[in-house]
């Protein structure tokens, strides 16, 4: 057993001494939330960063998803994907509305357009894809069935810090997208998330459903909760940003890294490269296929019993969950590419500290296997 146990992720933290200034500045103005002077950073300089113009920033990502279908007035059906984490899908069922699951396509693992239309009901408000490991949907081939059938386009973008395409960010696609800075993302704030906003009228009402549906001190406009992001969050965010453009570069590395290592690996498939993309390197996934001497989920106990902690993102499908599974289109005949993925795909650790030996350890005991070594 390895004397350290190497996670799939770990957050990166910047020095301690860099953050102490922002603390003692917000002990000064003793404004620890409400859209202090942090927050208004933050989101000014998270715009600059993104490319975008209107952002609104949350406590989390699963409460900005649930406002982002609240700020739409999203009802009846969506139509959604079931190959991603469960804050996906969560956020329709507390709105009160009907997942409608379709199958994803085998080269990217992002929702598949061609299925799409076939789900469409008298009943669909929206789509709400997800651009997973961050590799964007084909979201033209989206908007078009959107704008056919007068859908609203909502883009979980948890995965998608920073990523661009040859027309600049992947964010400004659909009404909405949300981001999530969760401690395991590429960019993080411990906690928090954000609403791309695309105008200002859109952001202020994204605002004020944020504070409980307050507009000035003493009326309420609308049924809100509280999903206000803290000056701590902020200021973590605003010295994250310091740093990100070295932490994608350090996981870019390590990415060219087990692509090196494991293409050609008989029985091992990893996910096409970004290409003309500008990516941000969130997961390195693999997929084990028939030609793999041991499946799956005999490969991740045995990086286990080595100290390595790859996870098996995403198993099981969203679509079978208890809460789920009785919907029709939860059917695992309605789904065969998102269940061969779900049972073949495992992630392996990546990070900005990762050390490249701990790569090549890793990458070893999956090639030996298909050596046949034991």
């Amino acid at each position: 057993m390895k004397k350290d146990t190497i996670f799939v992720t770990q957050p990166f933290l910047p020095p301690l001494n860099d953050f102490i200034p922002y603390l003692e500045q917000i002990w000064n103005k003793k404004i620890l939330t409400n859209g202090g002077p942090f927050h208004q950073q933050f989101e000014r300089e998270l715009c600059e960063y993104l490319g975008v113009e209107h952002i609104a920033l949350f406590t989390n990502g699963t409460i900005a998803l649930v406002t982002a279908l609240q700020s739409l007035r999203i009802t009846g059906e969506v139509i959604t994907t079931p190959y991603s984490f469960v804050a996906t899908s969560h956020s329709l069922l507390w709105n009160g509305i009907k997942p409608v699951f379709v199958d994803i396509n085998q080269d990217t693992l992002n929702i598949d357009p061609k299925r799409i239309e076939a789900a469409i009901t008298p009943q669909t408000t929206a789509i709400l894809a997800v651009h997973c490991y961050g590799h964007p949907c084909d979201v033209e081939a989206i908007q078009r069935i959107a704008d056919t059938y007068n859908l609203k386009v909502i883009y979980d973008a948890a995965h998608a810090f920073g990523v661009k395409d040859r027309d600049g960010s992947i964010l400004r696609h659909g009404d909405l997208s949300v981001l999530s800075f969760h401690a395991t993302k590429v960019f993080n704030t411990f906690e928090g998330g954000a609403i791309v906003c695309p105008d200002l009228k859109t952001k202020v009402r994204i605002d004020q459903l944020k504070n409980f549906g307050h507009v000035g001190e003493t009326n309420v406009v609308a049924s809100g909760i509280n999903g206000k992001m803290s000056e701590f969050n902020a200021a973590l965010g605003c010295l994250q940003l310091k740093h990100v453009d070295e932490v994608i570069q350090r996981r870019k590395e390590i990415d060219a890294a087990y692509r090196e290592r494991l293409t050609g690996v008989k029985g091992i498939r990893c996910l096409r490269s970004s290409g003309e993309l500008v990516a941000n390197y969130s997961y390195f996934p693999v997929l084990i296929n028939r030609d793999y001497p041991i499946g799956r989920d005999e490969l991740y106990e045995n990086m286990k019993a080595s100290g390595f902690h790859p996870r098996r993102y995403f198993y099981p499908l969203i679509s079978d969950f208890p809460m789920y599974r009785g919907l029709p289109s939860s059917n695992r005949e309605n789904l065969p590419v998102a269940s061969q993925a779900a049972s073949q795909v495992l992630c392996l650790p990546i990070y900005p500290n990762l050390n490249i030996g701990l790569v090549e350890e890793m990458s070893e005991i999956i090639s030996s296997k298909s050596r046949g070594c034991s």
